[in-house]
């Protein structure tokens, strides 16, 4: 049998606290945005002239992008910057937050690195990669004298 202490009394207060009660002892997963850095989740998929990348990043704007190519290594990260408080507002809780994210994967030589398309609607930004166009080797004939 287990005992299970209790700062107060279970039930007592608010369903918040009761909440944090229940989770004091979890892992700190959403209290400390340190541990969400590079965490955002990226849909990937290829049709027969691109690839297209998906990034849900709810709550950022175009500004706070930053997309780069170098050599081979596609890079993508943002940044939200932080919001000046008023000097008479007081926060009482702060449950969510933008936290800095940044994502590369490399890039095969069938993409073509040059023409790469992105667009951020509805919080999700989209990057269409175009296939570089497959040269196929022309048939000479051969006279045969």
């Amino acid at each position: 049998m287990t005992q299970v202490k209790f700062n107060r009394k279970p039930f007592d207060g608010s369903f918040n606290s009761l909440v944090d009660d229940l989770f004091a002892e979890f892992p700190v997963l959403y209290k400390n945005e340190q541990n969400w850095k590079g965490t955002v989740p990226v849909n990937i998929k290829e049709t027969e002239k691109n690839y297209s990348i998906e990034i849900v990043a709810p709550g950022f704007e175009k500004t706070d992008f930053k997309v780069s190519l170098e050599k081979q290594l596609l890079t993508i990260s943002a940044e939200k910057k932080n919001e000046m408080k008023e000097e008479n507002e007081k926060q009482i809780r702060k449950e969510y937050s933008y936290p800095t994210f940044k994502r590369s994967f490399t890039l095969d030589e069938k993409t073509d690195g040059t023409n790469i398309d992105a667009r951020y609607v509805n919080g999700v930004l989209t990057l269409n990669l175009p296939k570089k166009e497959v040269v196929k080797p022309s048939v000479q004939e051969i006279n045969i004298q």
